[in-house]
Order: structure tokens, then C-alpha cells, then sequence
């Protein structure tokens, strides 16, 4: 069953399509938008994907649009400005213009890399983003588009909204284990910092990978849709609230960095940022979380819950210093009060890293 969710900022609103089989419907959606015939239109996706379902996509659209496509490789190392570049450029040599349309088909990766192309190219282009990964449910809305550089994970991007996005979530059958964990873990985000109802379902219903299919899965699709969708009406340009979205992610981002991004998915450095913020939380806040066993119940999915040995706290702490959510070099960490409440909190460098060497140690003594 298809499913439309809208999706309101205070600059656009723009459906969301949701459902098995709902990029069949690409042809009509895209003349429900006012695209017209013979519209140049760019797929921009991965290796991975071209292989699997290119041709028939382009299949779709040939005996409307111009239809041209350009090809990265897998993987978060292709967020760099050479690909980056290497977009423009095709997108100049097939002759793009301002009423052209480009389509982000493939996970966050290509999503967040073909996002700022459409927002840079010719000052800013349509675009619909076509997620195949349950990691970019969380991506794929919202609008913030972005490459890597060396230094820091999204340090160069803007905020610019799609057209629409189509999710098919027949797409995600072909995803390995480790990227559907990585995907979840985002799901698992979305529930603790605002929804104690869905928390409650996902510990209940999803207790192992194999139970993301069917309507399991598309019910976490939506329903950490509905929460990211809430979060960008109040706050589309992470002035207030949006910053909650960042839960797990700063010490998440500098592990990703440290390590060299690829080397760890991104949903499993998430889940170690998560669980460090949650241990956090209960220092500062006075709280536990030990009835929740959190570790315990992240170990059921494969995730990891320690920090990788050969990492060192003092440069984690550097790369969490550099985070876009830092003020003045002082880190600021999304931390939890309750499930479903959160707040952002400004941390020392002292107590950051007596923390991070605390936490260490703790998780490393169950295992």
C-alpha cells in the first residue's frame, strides 16, 4: 500500500511517497509535479545500484525525459569534492539547464552528494531524492545536503529541499546485514529522542534484524518519517530543535573520522554515540538507564557498544571539538533526560574526556 506524508518547512512542503513497488509510480508523480516531457533528467547513483536497478529506471522515464546518468562508487569516501566535481561536470556536459531535474536514487551517500550538486548547480536546480537504503530515511528528509572533507564528516553543504521523495522499500531487500543495522540504528534514534510509544513497540516487536520486512519495516519507515518531519517543521535550519536529531552523532562522526570513513558503517558509530550519550546523560543528569539495558539490547542487532580499542580519547575529543554543532571549540552533546526528551548541553573538555575514559572502560569490562 502506498502512503503519502507530507513534509512542511517553512520554505517548502513536498510529499513523501511510501510503499512496495511506488517507483512505478515515478512517471505519473513526476507529472504531478509539472515536470514536463522531454525534461532533461540526471540519475545520479552508485555502482551498486547500476548494476541492480538502473536500466530499469531509466526504462521508466526514456519515452518521456532525456534521461542521463552518472555513476560514483559506493561507499562514504565518495562524499568528496571530486565527485562532487565530476557531477557538475556531466551535469554541464549534458547540457542541464534551470528546468532540468536531477534524481538522487541510492542511500545517504548519494543522497547527501547529489542534494548539493542539484543546490549549486546553475544556484540551484529541482531535485527528488529515491532512497534504496533504510538508513536514508533518515537522509532523505529534511533537506540537508552536504560532502566530506577530510577534517570533518558534511562540512560542506547547504539546506535545500527536494521535490519529493520516493521510497520504494522493495529496494531494500538487496541491502546486506550490516547496512540495514546501520540503517536501524537511525530508527532506534528517532524513537528515544521523541517518541517513548514507538521505543516501547520497536523493544516488543523487532527483536532481531530479521524482523525488518513487510509491514514491520515500512512501519519504522514511517514512523521515523513522522518523527524527522516534526523536527524540521519546528526548525528547518537547525537553529533550535533540529540539533536533537544529532543525538549520538558527534562522538559518532569523530569515530567515523578517526577510523577513515568506510571503515566503520555509519549506523554503528552512531549506536556507539549513542549509547556514550546516554552514559553521559547519566552523569550529568543524575539519571539511569540501567533498566533499559541498552548495551545489552544493541548487542542483539550486531551493533558495536565500545569504542574501538586503537582510537584515542584525547583526538576523539579534538574531531568532537571540530563538530558543526560546536560553539567557540566548546563541544555541545545531545543528551537524554527521559526517553523522548532531550536537550542540548555544552560539555568542558576535562569532563568530556574523564567520560570518554570512564565509558571506556565500563563497556569494555562486559565484554
Amino acid at each position: 500500500m502506498m502512503e503519502r506524508i507530507w513534509i512542511e518547512t517553512k520554505t517548502k512542503q513536498y510529499p513523501l511517497f511510501l510503499g512496495e513497488g511506488v517507483i512505478e509510480s515515478l512517471p505519473d508523480i513526476l507529472r504531478q509535479l509539472s515536470f514536463s516531457e522531454r525534461t532533461k533528467v540526471l540519475i545520479i547513483t552508485d555502482q551498486t545500484l547500476e548494476r541492480l536497478y538502473l536500466p530499469k529506471l531509466r526504462a521508466l522515464l526514456a519515452d518521456d525525459y532525456e534521461v542521463f546518468a552518472h555513476v560514483i562508487p559506493g561507499g562514504e569516501e565518495a562524499k568528496s569534492f571530486e565527485q562532487y566535481y565530476a557531477c557538475q561536470t556531466t551535469a554541464l556536459q549534458c547540457g542541464l539547464d534551470r528546468k532540468s531535474l536531477i534524481l538522487a536514487f541510492g542511500g545517504g551517500v548519494v543522497g547527501d552528494l547529489a542534494g548539493f550538486v542539484a543546490a549549486t548547480y546553475m544556484r540551484g536546480i529541482r531535485y527528488i531524492q529515491i532512497p534504496t537504503t533504510l538508513l536514508a530515511h533518515d537522509s532523505a528528509v529534511g533537506g540537508k545536503v552536504a560532502i566530506n572533507h577530510p577534517i570533518g564528516k558534511n562540512m560542506i553543504g547547504a539546506f535545500y529541499q527536494p521535490e519529493a521523495v520516493v521510497y520504494d522499500i522493495a529496494f531494500l531487500r538487496s541491502l546486506p546485514e550490516k547496512e540495514l543495522r546501520s540503517g536501524f540504528a537511525e530508527v532506534i534514534k528517532h524513537a528515544l529522542i521523541r517518541d517513548r510509544d514507538f521505543y516501547e513497540w520497536l523493544r516488543r516487536e523487532v527483536r532481531t534484524l530479521a524482523d525488518l520486512k513487510g509491514e514491520r519495516l515500512q512501519y519504522c519507515i514511517k514512523k521515523g518519517i513522522e518523527v524527522k518531519a516534526s523536527v524540521v517543521r519546528e526548525d528547518e535550519k537547525e537553529a533550535g530543535v533540529r540539533a536533537h536529531l544529532n543525538f549520538g552523532h558527534t562522538l559518532g562522526h569523530a569515530i567515523e573520522n578517526e577510523l577513515g570513513y568506510g571503515a566503520i558503517t555509519h549506523g554503528d558509530a552512531v549506536a556507539i554515540g549513542m549509547l556514550f550519550a546516554l552514559f553521559a546523560s547519566e552523569r550529568v543528569y543524575g539519571v539511569s538507564f540501567a533498566g533499559h539495558h541498552f548495551s545489552s539490547w544493541f548487542r542483539t542487532y550486531g551493533f558495536p557498544v565500545s569504542l574501538p580499542q586503537q582510537l584515542q580519547a584525547t583526538r576523539l575529543l579534538a574531531k568532537m571539538k571540530g563538530d558543526k554543532k560546536a560553539r567557540a571549540g566548546t563541544v555541545r552533546m545531545v543528551l537524554l533526560k527521559d526517553i523522548g526528551a532531550v536537550e542540548v548541553m555544552s560539555l568542558d573538555d576535562e569532563t568530556l574526556l574523564a567520560l570518554l575514559y570512564e565509558f571506556s572502560r565500563r563497556e569494555e569490562g562486559k565484554q
